[in-house]
């Protein structure tokens, strides 16, 4: 017997909530990347662990966030709790590789390409660690075809991201790029969702024990939700991250204050009837004195 899937059961607000974090995680990830790359002062491993881990933790926040609102209508759903966090620390482990290696080797062909295909298969296999931490009386069965275009889209979205890590380096360019990376997460996200079926079991059964998603999810997000509010503020804190400004000096975009030379306007006459003080030192006809007047004798 098959069960009936719905995975939008709290409507747009589990999607959309999702969405966000995942752009959040990756806008963060993406400007400590930019502070690391661009300004040799920086510690660069230190930002680079800042960025990989905020990436990792807005992924694994708009996957289960996502997975509130997925619901099996013949059966409770619960959770174990060793796999959640294990799906945690893959999301953050394989993106911590991308980003290290296109943070010290660039982003060469050769380097963009295997970064992008680990990272690419490291967040295909979070998401896929996820589901398979969730208990229920059934058993999931995938569609093969599906699976294989969740995945594909995970390696362009992170390859993709990793390129606009260390070649974007403008805020507002940066926040584009993760605006387009939370969709392309959020895109994987229930692309694979929608290769699901559950084939449930005929009898009841203890294979779905476990803790339920409101008991188990809600208090695990909150650490993940805190670090990337912690991140925020150290990102607004942060004026290079913010403006841009070490971007502008390497490139010599900033624009320089131009020194205002003083005026040279021709000097007043005291009356309408005297002529101008002559301005000696200056070459100008105008400031050259002028000759006696003649005054005719009558």
């Amino acid at each position: 017997m098959q069960g009936t899937i719905d995975a939008f059961s709290y409507g747009a607000v589990t999607p959309l909530a999702a969405y966000i974090m995942a752009c959040l995680g990756g806008a963060l990830g993406l400007r400590c990347v930019v502070r690391s790359v661009f300004n040799e002062q920086s510690w660069k491993p230190g930002w680079l662990a800042l960025g990989a881990t905020s990436i990792g933790s807005g992924i694994w926040t708009m996957h289960f966030i996502a997975m509130i609102g997925f619901r099996v209508e013949e059966t409770p759903i619960r959770y174990d709790v060793g796999l959640t966090v294990l799906s945690l620390a893959v999301a953050i482990t394989v993106v911590g590789i991308g980003v290290f290696a296109v943070g010290y080797r660039g982003v060469d062909a050769r380097t963009l390409g295997v970064a992008g295909t680990v990272t690419g298969l490291g967040v295909a296999a979070m998401h896929y660690l996820g589901m398979a931490a969730m208990h229920l009386n059934g058993t999931i069965q995938y569609n093969t075809l599906t699976v294989a275009l969740s995945v594909l889209i995970a390696i362009v979205a992170a390859t993709s991201a990793l390129w606009a890590a260390v070649s974007i380096r403008g805020f507002l360019p940066s926040l584009g790029a993760s605006l387009v990376m939370g969709l392309a997460v959020s895109g994987m996200h229930y692309t694979g969702m929608a290769a699901v079926s559950v084939q449930l079991h005929s009898t009841p059964g203890d294979t779905w024990m476990g803790q339920s998603p409101t008991s188990l999810l809600l208090p695990m997000l909150i650490g993940p939700v805190a670090f990337l509010s912690l991140a925020g503020v150290v990102v607004m804190f942060d004026p290079l991250l913010v403006l841009g400004d070490m971007e502008a000096e390497r490139s010599g975009r900033r624009p320089r204050p131009v020194p205002r030379r003083p005026s040279r306007t021709a000097p007043r006459a005291e009356s309408l009837f005297e002529p101008p003080s002559p301005a000696p030192r200056h070459g100008e006809d105008w400031q050259r004195p002028r000759a006696q007047q003649h005054v005719q004798k009558w």
